[in-house]
């Protein structure tokens, strides 16, 4: 692993540690490029942890410091998830597939970093997941299934989902059962249903369906959000 610090940083706020992984792509040509960017004070962006394609690891921030990654954005009850998160930027432009060497360093990456803060794989949440429609990385092409498979993310499998079973196309509730997994970011349903969808169920189109139903529903049942993050 590398380090180059990155100014962009300070102490977290009221009392949080981080209780959330949150990944990035860094939409640039290069690594090399967002490290650059991620390290200029006039950016005032950073991030914990930028993975280049070629698996290189290069932390800017030490994971105790809050880097400013998250910007506007809520998970559950927290607001300030700058200071209750670790940022990881990985080096993609959006439209093409994750480089299989940087999938493999962020599974290596990861372990380390969950188990230092006693963190589960239901903690670990994209960008858009905070701030749907605002953003919308890591984006469709990320496999979360991969992650999932090796118990650092989550992904519900069938067997979730027959055990839920049919949940009629209800908008309050989809927003409820969203809200008890942790998507609380005011937005309007056809953002929030695009946002689900981008995570869950790339390539999905059309008005809320029988599917999004099950699918928050057994998000909220099998993953609820901590009731106490946001607390220091």
């Amino acid at each position: 692993m590398h380090e180059q610090r990155s100014p962009n940083c300070g102490p977290r706020k009221n009392g949080l540690t981080p209780r959330l992984i949150v990944l990035h792509y860094t939409a640039m040509q290069s690594a090399t490029g967002a490290i650059d960017w991620l390290c200029n004070p006039q950016a005032e962006v950073s991030a914990h942890y930028v993975i280049a394609r070629d698996g290189a690891v290069t932390q800017l921030v030490p994971e105790d410091l809050r880097a400013w990654h998250a910007g506007r954005g809520q998970w559950g009850g927290c607001w300030d998830v700058n200071s209750a998160s670790i940022g990881i930027e990985l080096d993609n432009d959006g439209v093409s597939p994750f480089a299989a060497p940087l999938m493999t360093a962020l599974e290596t990456l990861l372990p380390g970093i969950m188990a230092r803060w006693a963190l589960g794989p239901a903690q670990v949440i994209g960008h858009s997941d905070l701030a749907p429609g605002r953003k919308i990385d890591p984006g469709p092409r990320f496999d979360w299934r991969r992650l999932a498979r090796g118990g650092y993310a989550i992904w519900p499998s069938a067997e979730d989902l027959a055990a839920t079973g049919a949940v009629p196309v209800d908008a309050a509730r989809f927003a409820s059962d969203l809200a008890t997994f942790g998507m609380t970011h005011p937005v309007d349903p056809e953002t929030r249903l695009a946002a689900l969808r981008a995570r869950f169920r790339p390539g999905a189109t059309g008005p809320l369906a029988e599917q999004d139903m099950c699918l928050a529903a057994t998000l909220a049942r099998r993953w609820p959000v901590d009731p106490t993050l946001g607390q220091g």
